[in-house]
């Protein structure tokens, strides 16, 4: 891994296949237990989609929160011990093996796409975006649900020795510290919540808006395809 703590793409791959026995455990720990309640709220602003494409879905869980409101949900992701998890969970769920940034759908084939906490893994984001507005009818919606850095004490005090100290511990606890080295570094990479909504708008979309919640720790962003 070097200094900024950047993978390559198949690195990236490899590593949450190796961690995803043990993902939702983290992410548990790691959230008090309410990043469930972050991909409801997500769910919210996709606008109640009758077709939605989950991208970088990993164990689905997302992907589920928007069937349970009624959505014929595909969900994709490059990782094939995550979608593994994903279709044990949802058996009634299409998961398929694919990448965010070449996704193998149509143009217009879906009335909203999300991603829930992958954006920051894409390889290439501009891209990633522009991929899921592709495959979104004009109208429909583009929800990103992501980890940011809060800028305001004493919460950013908090979020630094977090994600700095007390997330790469529990790595070494889980038995990889690469991984959990890994997820401080990408999301300091990631663009804050302007920057992000500047870059789905040069993806195709507008009324990019975008909520903070979590104490400004997560973003929902939103745009409708043109």
């Amino acid at each position: 891994m070097s200094s900024a703590g950047r993978l390559a793409e198949p690195q990236v791959e490899a590593m949450f296949d190796r961690i995803a026995s043990v993902y939702d455990l983290m992410n548990s720990v790691m959230t008090a237990g309410m990043h469930q309640r972050w991909r409801e709220r997500a769910v919210d602003v996709a606008d109640n989609p009758r077709k939605a494409l989950d991208v970088a879905t990993g164990p689905g869980d997302l992907a589920i929160a928007l069937r349970d409101r009624g959505a014929e949900v595909v969900g994709v992701d490059f990782a094939e011990k995550m979608l593994e998890i994903a279709r044990k969970k949802a058996p009634g769920i299409e998961f398929r093996q694919g990448n965010a940034l070449a996704l193998d759908f149509p143009d217009d084939e879906f009335d909203a796409a999300t991603v829930g906490f992958g954006a920051r893994n894409f390889d290439d984001l501009d891209r990633g975006l522009s991929e899921m507005a592709r495959v979104v009818k004009p109208g429909g919606r583009v929800v990103v649900l992501e980890i940011t850095t809060p800028q305001r004490p004493p919460l950013s005090f908090f979020f630094r020795l977090w994600f700095d100290s007390i997330v790469p511990l529990i790595g070494r606890v889980a038995g990889d510290p690469d991984a959990y080295e890994y997820l401080p570094n990408s999301v300091k990479r990631f663009p804050g919540p302007r920057d992000l909504a500047g870059q789905m708008v040069a993806a195709g979309m507008t009324d990019v808006r975008w909520i903070l919640t979590a104490g400004g720790i997560i973003a929902i962003h939103h745009g409708t395809v043109q």
